[in-house]
């Protein structure tokens, strides 16, 4: 299990078990995990973070080397309290959301 520390300082869980299912769906991620922890790290790295669904949050990375070229890397999270989170799932796609909100961008 790695955990790293979202830009509320939270600390996010991404489990063995939970990166096993992300590839399940989402096999482009092979060999991208540094990528999507990188993504989480908000304070560094993540270009915005929107709001989610029932009280998840979502970062988004814009990479342009990815597997499948030139891509946005969204990596949605739940932080339960200022103890407590984890990853829920992970995904390129070509852009972030527009229809959602934006709390926080570089």
């Amino acid at each position: 299990m790695i955990v790293v520390r979202s830009r509320n300082g939270a600390p996010i869980r991404l489990s063995d078990e939970r990166w096993r299912r992300i590839l399940k769906r989402h096999p482009e991620l092979q060999d991208q995990k540094e990528k999507v922890l990188d993504t989480l790290v908000s304070l560094v790295s993540a270009d915005l973070i929107q709001e989610g669904d029932v009280d998840t949050l979502i970062c988004a990375r814009h990479y342009s080397d990815t597997p499948v070229n030139e891509k946005f890397l969204v990596v949605v999270y739940r932080e339960v309290g200022e103890t407590d989170g984890f990853v829920l799932t992970a995904y390129f796609t070509n852009e972030p959301s527009g229809r959602r909100r934006v709390l926080w961008s570089r």
